[in-house]
C-alpha cells in the first residue's frame, strides 16, 4: 500500500496497528546517548567545581519537566514524509523522502526510513539528523536500530553542541560551539555508547579553515551512563593538526552530573626553588553538598607538599578549609636546604551563616608556621578577604563576628587576630583586637527637617610586647565611642545650596601598661561638638554637545581645639592620606584616635563638562584654611598648619573604555610634590590594563615613595599580543613583580610565554626569575601551565 503525505497518531485515537510509530520513536531517541562534547579533563583546578547546592530541610516534591510543546497531545506521533509504503508481503514500513517524524519533542529526519516489522530493525539512510529536545543534534548518513534500543549503530556520525564554558582570560563565559565527529556510533546498550575514531573541537571547522586549532582525536570514546564516565581511548591532544599530547586512557565526568570523583588538572613547575614539580589535584565528592579536594605536590629538590580544601554547604551557610603540609627543613631561593627538618603548615579557613533573615555570624582562621610557605611552595590567593574584615596585604587574620542588619540599623560584634609574615614583623606587637564593636543607627524620618545618623564603636586591644621598646610590655586599650550626626538641606531660588550639620562625638579611653613609670593606668575622656555648613553654587552652561558644569564649593567647620592627649596610642590613622576624598569631612582622619579638631574653612572649585554620547572630565582644586596649627596632625600630611597643602584631582574619559585619572598634593608654600597618584584604565577589543604612578615625598615610616604598577594585554595583530604585569619600586630600584609575555589566543586556545622577575629580598628568600609556558583550552579551563620560582601571585587577568 502506497500513501502520500503525512501520519499522526495519538493515545486517544490511534491506528489499529501502529509499528511504524514504535520503529521512528526508537530511532528518535537512540541516538540520543551518543557522546556529548565533555572536556577529556575536568573543571580549571583554580574553581574546579560549580557551586555547591545549598541543602533544603523540607525539598519540594521532585518535578518532572515535560519536553518542549510540539504541538501533540500527550504520547503523540507525527510522521511525515513524500511517499509512505507499507508493504506487507515484503514486513517493512517505508518513508522516503523528506522524512520528519517527531515524538516526545525530539525530531528524526532522513531521506529515506525502513521499519522491518518481524524484526523491528530500523534503518534510516542519507542525512540523517536527530534534534534533541534542548536544541543540540546529531548527524550521520545512515543509523541502523533495534526495536527496544538496546543496539543500534550510526556511520559517520557528527554533532554540534552549543555550551557555556568559562574564558581563560578571567572574561565572562561565551556559548562555544563544540564539534563531535566519528567514523561511526555503536549503542551495544542502553547505557552504552560507542564512538570509532572520534575527533572533538570547540574550534570553528569550515571548508576555509578544515584544520581546527586544537582537537582530540581517539580511535575510540566509550560514554557510560551507568558509572557516569566517558573514556578516550588512545587519545592524543592536537594544536593545528600536530600532535602535542598522547595517552593511552583519558576519562572524564558524563555531562549528564554537575560533578564526579576523579583527578582534575596537574600544575607542572620548573624551578631553582623546588626543582621539578607536580601537583596532581584529585576530587572526591562526598556527597550533594561536600566535596574534598586532594593535591599532593612531588618536588624534586625538596620534600613533597600536601594541599587540600574541603567544602560543605549547610542549609544555612558554607564553610571551606584550606590547608597544606610538609616535613622539611628551611631552604632559600636556590633549594639550599638550612637547619632541621620540622613540621611546616598552613590552614586558610572561612564559613558564614544565617542564624536568621537579619542575623548572620562567620569566621576565618588563617595561620602559618612557616612564613615563606607560601611562596615557597606557590599557593594561590593567600591573602584575600576572607571575612568581614580584611589584613594588609603579606598579613594573616583570624576572626570571629556576627551581623544585625534591617533598613535602619546596623550592628556588627567582631573579634581578632593578625599574624605577620613580613621580615619586619614582631608578633608580639601584634595586638589581640577582641572585641570590636560598630554600630549605625539612621531612622528613616526626618529629625528637625534633616537626616539624623547615630553611630557607635568600641574595641580593645590587648598586646605583649611595646612596638617601640621591646623590654617594656605592651599597652593595653580600650575605647568608647559616640557620635550624633545631623544635617539638612536648603536651596535658594538662585541655585545656592546650603547644607547645614552638627555633630557631637565623645570619646573614653581606658589604658593600661603605660610606658610612663610613675602612671601606669589611665582613663581619659573627651569630647568634641562641631557646627558648620557646606555651600554650593552650580552654574550649567550648554555648549553645542556639551553640558559644562562650574561649581564652587566652601566649608565653614566651627570646633574647639582639642588637645590629643599623648597617652592616647595612634591604632587605627597611622596611614593618613589628605586628599579631594576627606577635603570636605568633619573628621579627615580615617580612624578614631588621631582628632581633628578646631576652626576650618576649607574651599575648592570643581568644573566638569560631559557630552552626549556619554564622554566626560572633570577637575578639582582646593585647600584648607585654619585659625590656629593643629601641632597633633602628621606634617607629613600637609594639613597641620594654617593653610593645607594643594589639594588637586582630575579624572577624564575621552573615548569610550579609557579613563584617565590624577591626583596631587602640592607644597603650600613651594608647590613642590608631596604625593602624587595618576594613571589611566584602558579597555578597548585589542587592550585591557591599567598603568599607575605613585610619588610621595614621605610614606607613615619616614620614607620617600616612588612606585609605578601596570598590568594588560596589547593585542597588535588579532590573535597576537603582548602582556605585561609589574610593579617597581623606583627608590629603590626593585621590581617586587614583572611578568612579560607574548600570547597567541582565539575563541579555543590561549597559549602564554612569560618572563618572569622579582628582585625583592625576604627572608632567606632572595631575587629571582624565569620563564614561564601556559596553555589553556576551551572548554579546559587552565589546562597546562607552568610558573617560574618568582611567581608566587596569580598573574591578573
Amino acid at each position: 500500500m502506497v500513501m502520500g503525505g503525512r501520519l499522526e497518531l495519538t493515545r486517544a485515537g490511534h491506528c489499529e496497528r501502529h509499528p511504524l510509530r514504535a520503529a521512528l520513536l526508537a530511532g528518535a531517541l537512540a541516538l540520543a546517548p551518543v557522546l556529548a562534547p565533555t572536556p577529556a579533563l575536568a573543571s580549571p583546578r583554580e574553581n574546579p567545581l560549580p557551586p555547591l547546592p545549598v541543602l533544603n530541610p523540607h525539598p519540594a516534591p521532585k518535578v518532572i519537566t515535560p519536553p518542549p510543546d510540539d504541538g501533540l497531545e500527550a504520547g503523540g506521533f507525527y510522521i511525515e514524509a513524500n511517499q509512505l509504503i507499507d508493504d506487507e508481503t515484503g514486513h517493512t514500513v517505508q518513508a522516503h523522502g523528506q522524512v520528519e517524524a517527531r515524538y516526545n519533542g525530539r525530531t528524526l529526519r532522513a531521506n529515506d526510513v525502513v521499519y522491518d516489522t518481524q524484526t523491528g530493525v530500523v534503518t534510516a539512510k542519507g542525512d540523517v539528523t536527530i534534534v534533541n529536545p534542548d536544541g543540540t543534534a546529531e548527524f550521520s548518513q545512515s543509523a541502523v536500530l533495534d526495536r527496544e534500543m538496546s543496539a543500534g549503530v550510526a556511520m559517520a556520525f557528527s554533532t554540534r553542541l552549543k555550551e557555556t564554558f568559562r574564558q581563560t582570560s578571567g572574561a565572562a563565559a561565551q556559548p562555544v560551539e563544540v564539534s563531535i565527529a566519528a567514523a561511526s556510533a555503536v549503542h551495544p546498550s542502553p547505557t552504552v555508547t560507542e564512538l570509532n575514531q572520534a575527533i572533538f573541537t570547540p574550534c570553528p571547522v569550515c571548508a576555509k579553515k578544515p584544520t581546527p586549532t586544537w582537537s582530540i582525536k581517539a580511535d575510540k570514546v566509550i560514554r557510560d551512563t551507568k558509572r557516569q564516565v566517558i573514556i578516550f581511548r588512545n587519545a592524543k591532544i592536537l594544536v593545528r593538526g600536530v600532535p602535542i599530547f598522547w595517552t593511552p586512557v583519558l576519562s572524564a565526568p558524563d555531562p549528564s552530573v554537575k560533578r564526579k570523583s576523579g583527578l582534575l588538572i596537574p600544575e607542572l613547575n620548573i624551578s631553582t626553588l623546588r626543582g621539578l614539580s607536580y601537583e596532581q589535584p584529585y576530587l572526591q565528592v562526598i556527597s550533594p553538598s561536600e566535596d574534598l579536594i586532594v593535591s599532593p605536590q612531588i618536588n624534586t629538590k625538596v620534600n613533597p607538599f600536601l594541599n587540600v580544601d574541603w567544602r560543605k554547604r549547610f542549609y544555612d551557610g558554607a564553610i571551606d578549609v584550606r590547608a597544606g603540609y610538609t616535613y622539611e627543613q628551611d631552604f632559600n631561593s636556590d633549594g639550599d636546604k638550612l637547619g632541621n627538618a620540622t613540621s611546616r603548615s598552613y590552614i586558610l579557613a572561612k564559613g558564614q551563616f544565617a542564624i536568621n533573615d537579619n542575623w548572620d555570624w562567620g569566621f576565618t582562621a588563617e595561620r602559618t608556621s612557616d612564613p615563606l610557605i607560601f611562596d615557597r611552595y606557590g599557593v594561590a590567593d593567600p591573602f584575600i578577604q576572607r571575612g568581614l574584615y580584611s589584613a594588609d596585604d603579606r598579613r594573616l587574620i583570624s576572626q570571629g563576628y556576627s551581623t544585625y542588619q534591617i533598613p535602619d540599623l546596623y550592628l556588627s560584634v567582631a573579634a581578632m587576630d593578625v599574624q605577620g609574615l613580613r621580615a619586619t614583623d614582631v608578633q608580639a606587637t601584634f595586638p589581640l583586637i577582641a572585641p570590636l564593636i560598630e554600630a549605625r543607627w539612621e531612622p528613616d524620618v526626618p529629625v528637625l527637617g534633616g537626616r539624623l545618623r547615630i553611630t557607635g564603636s568600641g574595641v580593645a586591644l590587648t598586646r605583649d610586647e611595646s612596638p617601640t621598646d621591646p623590654s617594656q610590655p605592651g599597652t593595653d586599650s580600650r575605647r568608647g565611642t559616640v557620635e550624633a550626626n545631623w544635617q539638612s538641606t536648603f536651596i535658594l531660588p538662585n541655585g545656592i545650596r546650603f547644607d547645614p550639620f552638627v555633630d557631637i562625638r565623645g570619646d573614653v579611653y581606658s589604658l593600661a601598661e603605660l610606658p610612663s613609670p610613675t602612671d601606669r593606668n589611665a582613663t581619659i575622656t573627651r569630647g568634641l561638638p562641631t557646627a558648620g555648613v557646606n555651600v554650593t553654587w552650580p552654574f550649567f552652561r550648554r555648549v553645542d554637545t556639551l553640558t559644562v558644569v562650574l561649581e564652587p564649593v566652601a566649608q565653614v567647620v566651627l570646633s574647639p581645639l582639642v588637645r590629643q592627649d599623648p597617652r592616647i596610642p595612634n591604632e587605627d590613622s597611622v596611614d593618613f592620606q589628605f586628599d579631594e576624598t576627606n577635603l570636605f569631612q568633619i573628621q579627615k582622619a580615617p580612624g578614631y584616635d588621631l582628632l581633628d579638631s578646631g576652626p576650618q574653612f576649607n574651599v575648592a572649585g570643581r568644573a566638569t563638562v560631559i557630552s552626549d554620547q556619554g564622554y566626560y572630565a572633570s577637575a578639582l582644586i582646593g585647600r584648607s584654611f585654619r585659625t590656629t596649627p593643629n601641632p597633633f596632625i602628621p606634617v607629613r600630611t600637609g594639613l597641620s598648619g594654617t593653610t593645607s597643602d594643594w589639594i588637586m584631582a582630575a579624572d577624564a574619559s575621552p573615548i569610550n573604555g579609557v579613563n584617565f585619572f590624577s591626583r596631587w598634593r602640592l607644597d603650600s608654600d613651594s608647590f613642590t610634590v608631596n604625593y602624587m597618584e595618576t594613571g589611566v584604565d584602558w579597555t578597548t577589543s585589542r587592550f585591557d590594563g591599567q598603568i599607575r604612578y605613585i610619588q610621595e615625598a614621605q610614606d607613615a615610616t619616614g620614607q620617600p615613595v616612588q612606585d609605578i604598577d601596570f598590568h594588560g594585554e596589547l593585542f597588535i595583530l588579532k590573535n597576537w599580543g603582548i602582556s605585561a604585569y609589574g610593579a617597581r619600586e623606583f627608590t629603590s630600584g626593585v621590581w617586587r613583580q614583572a611578568d612579560f609575555g607574548i600570547v597567541y589566543r582565539d575563541q579555543c586556545i590561549r597559549v602564554e610565554i612569560l618572563y618572569n622577575r622579582n628582585d625583592t629580598n625576604n627572608g632567606v628568600l632572595g631575587p629571582s626569575s624565569g620563564v614561564g609556558f601556559r596553555l589553556s583550552l576551551a572548554t579546559f579551563g587552565n589546562s597546562v601551565y607552568s610558573r617560574s620560582e618568582a611567581e608566587t601571585q596569580p598573574v591578573p587577568p
